[in-house]
């Protein structure tokens, strides 16, 4: 049986949630082939999978197991969340076939980097027949510069204090923040497109995701399905 397995794949990783649609009753899925941005998630995650698998040919790790997530980004602040990547990354492990279900992770510990020029992730599997999981948090001696996401280089600072700049008042903030959606909506959908075929779309006869950002016209939309 084997009992080790590391993973290391290159680009920033990426998460389930922002590429989802939603279907005519209304169920969430995750398109392949819409021909949208949509597709980048399922493009992904194949590419986890075979890149698992050239790394650790014919490795099957059946027994429960320790991770250790490292993962690097490009910023230290404009990146996915990292807890939310963990699912997207062990989908294209278990599709890779080195593990047999990701509840196979029973320990599971993550750590977040920084690399401009070579973002990846790097994953290495231990089994627990043979290996074991400690870890302890120390207080530094030297201080580290801390950072912090609330500051004035954030982008949820710098929302929200536009906002409150422009007045004190809880009130006329929300008032600005209902004419900002009012004001985004103002284009007619007859104006708009199908973003697979590029056809004109009027009020019934198309579907959106990705909070409006995305339109398919349901006659694309049900070759997709």
């Amino acid at each position: 049986m084997r009992n080790y397995a590391k993973v290391v794949v290159k680009g920033t990783p990426i998460t389930k949630s922002n590429f989802k649609m939603v279907n005519k009753d209304g169920r969430v899925f995750l398109p392949t082939n819409s021909g949208t941005s949509h597709d980048r998630y399922a493009n992904y995650e194949t590419t986890i999978s075979l890149t698992a698998r050239t790394q650790n040919p014919g490795i099957v790790l059946e027994e429960s197991l320790i991770a250790i997530l490292k993962v690097f980004y490009k910023s230290e602040k404009r990146h996915p969340d990292t807890i939310n990547i963990t699912k997207s990354i062990f989908d294209g492990i278990e599709k890779s076939g080195i593990i047999l279900n990701d509840s196979q992770i029973r320990r599971i510990v993550i750590e977040e980097y920084y690399d401009k020029e070579d973002p990846r992730f790097e994953l290495e599997l231990f089994g627990e027949s043979l290996f074991n999981l400690d870890f302890r948090v120390l207080k530094r001696e030297d201080k580290k510069e801390p950072i912090v996401y609330n500051d004035r280089n954030s982008k949820v600072y710098s929302k929200t204090n536009n906002i409150k700049n422009e007045t004190t008042s809880s009130v006329n903030i929300e008032k600005k923040l209902a004419d900002r959606r009012q004001n985004a909506q103002k284009k007619p959908i007859s104006k708009s497109v199908c973003h697979v075929c590029g056809k004109k779309l009027t009020k019934s006869n198309y579907l959106s995701a990705d909070k409006g950002k995305t339109l398919i016209c349901k006659s694309c939309f049900y070759k997709m399905i």
